[in-house]
């Protein structure tokens, strides 16, 4: 069985404005989830009506993971570590807040997270450990 892997927002607005990540993309040898906290992000600046069509694509090919009540919980947990340990303002943890539920989604069901945003997924896994690529 292969291992799953969950594809950040980075990746994939990057991917569809540029291309570049084609041949990764293509020789990719994980099953692709999606996470719903990526859909949520993808929709929120989907204006085109072929950036509409490609998510309701996903939605319906691509099983997706989502976090639980225990992400959400930990999310903030998570959270207030972070603003301890690095004096974070609200702001800036309002900005984290989707990536650490991405990547506690990812952690959950045991996936890989791909993206390009590796800095703030970095300072993340500092905290808890999940499988992490940044391309």
């Amino acid at each position: 069985m292969s291992e799953n892997a969950i594809l950040d927002t980075s990746v994939l607005i990057d991917h569809w404005r540029t291309n570049r990540h084609a041949e990764r993309l293509a020789n990719l040898h994980l099953l692709v989830r999606n996470c719903s906290v990526v859909l949520a992000e993808l929709w929120r600046g989907a204006r085109e009506p072929e950036e509409r069509a490609a998510l309701d694509a996903m939605e319906k090919n691509l099983p997706t993971f989502t976090p639980t009540a225990a992400n959400w919980l930990e999310s903030g947990r998570l959270l207030a570590e972070i603003a301890d340990g690095r004096g974070f303002a609200p702001a800036k943890l309002r900005d984290l807040h989707f990536d650490v539920l991405i990547a506690l989604t990812a952690r959950t069901h045991g996936a890989r997270l791909i993206t390009t945003n590796g800095a703030d997924f970095e300072l993340i896994r500092g905290y808890r450990n999940f499988k992490l690529e940044v391309w």
